[in-house]
């Protein structure tokens, strides 16, 4: 279960291409997470953090 945010939940999302013609077919978007290293309750953990996380200082890096 990569490319999920541990902070917030954000994972990927489904949405269309759409051609020039205005066909649609399905597509995926993925979530900007990193695995960083992160103190949760006084321990350093290594997880994936959303790009908004770790803009917004929810996590503090270690």
């Amino acid at each position: 279960m990569s490319r999920v945010c541990s902070i917030c939940g954000k994972g990927q999302t489904a949405g269309n291409n759409v051609s020039h013609s205005n066909r649609k077919t399905k597509r995926t978007f993925q979530a900007n997470v990193q695995k960083v290293s992160y103190k949760k309750d006084g321990k350093v953990v290594t997880d994936y953090v959303c790009a908004r996380c770790l803009k917004s200082d929810k996590v503090e890096r270690v």
